[in-house]
């Protein structure tokens, strides 16, 4: 159910690639804020698919489309976004990365069809901001800063980074992590905690110390790579599971490794879950990893997160700045002595699936609504008023 909107909070219209489930809690808290509308570009996320009826009941925002125009693999444009600013009328515009739709926006904005203040979202890992992945980005990157009011970005590192690179004020960059509720995943406690159950007794995970990934098996998670590096310590170990939850490209690679490595004991493919079925597996483990060589943020970080699974996350990860001493540690996933040692630290420190109770397992992150309204706060003076 959409929340009532009031006349006095500022409008913001966000033009976004499309409605995935890590955005809905950011998505619903913007709009505490702003009388936000999100403007989706794709019916589907590239690759992976969710249930986009039970996401839009989720959704507190107004939601619209535009699906028509060109596009090019994951690269697109949509006709009638001009037509569509003028008929919402925003104070704020918001677009993602340095994108056709970005690029728009700041034409718009020169040719003087448009006043308001834009802005981008930027989802680029610290690693990812020194890396430039392609130099047609960083052209598009380094123009589009002249030209937008401020960024979106994920962590005090990356802020900085734009700071002393770009010479941009602190109000100039918000610091918004693709951060999720607790209290939204883990509602349906009873549903979770019964399919977890059924997990731990259907893969024979009792007394084994669960290591659990989610995600796409594609190559920048660099899964072949980890498994292998890791494999003496599953074969030698009667006590842990590595548990690889999700589909893709590589799965039988993976399955290959696994085989020649004799590992088909340790390492289990359930496939792919969403909402309770997904929570269930998170429920069922006792650790979490990341290994991605190239990640912009990692929302399944905080998702593991949130269900009290300490995390081993790869140093390129933008999630990476979730983790402290007291929740994971984090590790050079290209760096096989570093991954191997980290590992096995990260095993010995944790507790085998004995029994499933989410009230004995708090979340082992703070609430991000604070800094939220703290970071988003900069676009406004006051409750009522925009900074122009």
């Amino acid at each position: 159910m959409k929340q009532k909107k009031y006349m006095n909070k500022p409008k913001m219209l966000v033009f976004h690639p499309v409605l995935a489930p890590y955005r809905i809690d950011q998505f619903n808290s913007l709009n505490e804020l702003y009388d936000l509308e999100v403007v989706f570009l794709s019916e589907q996320v590239s690759n992976f698919s969710y249930n986009q009826q039970n996401l839009r009941k989720e959704c507190q925002f107004e939601i619209s489309y535009l699906l028509k125009g060109p596009q090019f693999k994951e690269r697109f444009f949509r006709f009638g976004m001009y037509r569509k600013i003028k008929e919402v009328k925003p104070d704020i515009i918001i677009s993602h990365e340095y994108s056709f739709t970005t690029q728009y926006l700041i034409l718009l904005k020169k040719a003087g069809l448009i006043k308001q203040k834009i802005g981008s979202v930027i989802d680029d890992s610290p690693d990812i901001c020194i890396n430039v992945q392609s130099k047609i980005r960083k052209l598009a990157r380094d123009n589009s800063i002249k030209h937008l009011n401020f960024l979106v970005v994920i962590s005090d590192e990356v802020a900085r980074f734009y700071r002393d690179k770009f010479k941009l004020r602190k109000e100039q960059v918000i610091i918004s992590p693709i951060l999720q509720l607790p209290e939204r995943l883990r509602k349906d406690v009873e549903k979770i905690e019964s399919i977890a159950h059924q997990n731990i007794f259907n893969y024979r995970l009792d007394g084994k110390k669960v290591v659990l990934f989610v995600g796409r098996f594609v190559p920048e998670k660099a899964l072949p790579l980890f498994v292998e590096n890791i494999s003496p310590i599953l074969k030698e170990s009667d006590d842990i599971i590595l548990v690889l939850v999700g589909e893709g490209g590589e799965k039988e690679l993976l399955s290959v490794i696994v085989r020649e490595r004799n590992l088909e004991e340790k390492v289990v493919f359930p496939g792919k879950y969403e909402k309770e079925e997904l929570y269930a597996w998170y429920a069922s483990a006792s650790g979490f990893v990341l290994p991605s060589l190239s990640e912009a943020f990692g929302a399944v970080v905080n998702e593991a997160l949130i269900f009290g699974l300490k995390v081993l996350c790869s140093q390129y990860a933008g999630a990476s700045s979730l983790i402290h001493p007291d929740n994971g540690s984090v590790f050079n996933p290209s760096d096989k002595m570093d991954a191997v040692v980290k590992f096995q630290q990260f095993v010995n420190k944790l507790e085998p699936v004995v029994d499933v109770s989410l009230k004995d397992r708090a979340p082992l992150i703070e609430d991000y609504r604070p800094g939220f309204i703290k970071e988003w706060g900069k676009l406004s003076q006051d409750k009522n008023e925009l900074i122009y």
